[in-house]
């Protein structure tokens, strides 16, 4: 089970790779997701896969029976989630706000935001170039 793991990993994060280094920005959100997914699988399969039960500790043991789950992984993916959710939600806003300046989803074609003037700004208050 850990070998299928293993590759379906490396697959994530191939392809969430090839993902951020495409020129639309659908493409960059989209590969940042695989990556975290990757991430998370990750997280999980370093702790090994087995069954087990809670690690819920009887009364009167030291300890909870063997085998049990080991819930550290668990919170850490659950962390995980939460903070690729908050990387994607600030790209996408990130890249909205692009997409309003420079009117083109399209990487390579955006040199620069200074040449670009805002509608009903001054040139002298937008940071655009005079001339």
């Amino acid at each position: 089970m850990e070998v299928v793991l293993a590759v379906v990993i490396g697959a994530l994060y191939a392809a969430g790779l090839y993902m951020m280094l495409r020129r639309s920005y659908v493409k960059v959100v989209i590969g940042l997701a695989l990556l975290s997914y990757a991430a998370s699988l990750l997280i999980f399969t370093v702790n090994g896969v087995t069954r087990g039960r809670p690690p819920l500790v009887p009364e009167g043991a030291l300890r909870p029976p063997e085998p049990f789950a080991d819930p550290l992984p668990q919170a850490l993916i659950l962390t995980a989630i939460v903070i690729g959710f908050g990387v994607q939600a600030f790209t996408v806003v990130l890249f909205k706000r692009t997409y309003q300046a420079t009117e083109t989803d399209d990487l390579d074609a955006i040199r620069s935001t200074e040449h670009h003037k805002k509608p009903g700004v001054p040139a002298s208050i937008s940071g655009a170039r005079e001339g």
